[in-house]
């Protein structure tokens, strides 16, 4: 009888870790959305073009991650150290990745964008974006 109940105690740690290692990676998500959709909100409120351009590309690291698509070393990423991404650490929840996804897209408009009128309206769309639910 009692082995049986050593073999159980792995799978049952198992599923209560699940909840946990759940959390920590809704964490990250919630913490690189928040600074993305920041930074968002900075490039809405540049000046300048090349200050809007550069608060977009912060948001675009934050989203795709240092492995990700889009992703640009030779700007800053604020959301160094939060996680992988936040569109690589919210995989397996659809929902949030494809609005994550368009977030992204917008961004990267954004960063294209010719004057700062169209780069604030890209801005605005990504904070949008990252606020909706």
């Amino acid at each position: 009888m009692a082995m049986k109940s050593v073999r159980w105690i792995p799978v049952f740690l198992l599923a209560a870790a699940l909840p946990v290692a759940t959390q920590a990676k809704s964490d990250a998500v919630v913490k690189q959305v928040a600074t993305a959709s920041a930074h968002a909100g900075m490039a809405l409120g540049a000046a300048d073009l090349k200050m809007a351009h550069a608060h977009l590309h912060h948001v675009i690291n934050c989203l795709a991650g240092p492995s990700g698509e889009g992703y640009d070393a030779q700007e800053e990423n604020p959301c160094k150290g939060m996680g992988q991404g936040a569109i690589v650490d919210a995989k397996g929840d659809q929902a949030t990745v494809t609005r994550l996804r368009e977030a992204l897209e917008q961004a990267e408009h954004g960063t294209r964008a010719a004057t700062v009128a169209d780069a604030h309206a890209d801005a605005q769309r990504v904070m949008s974006s990252l606020q909706a639910k």
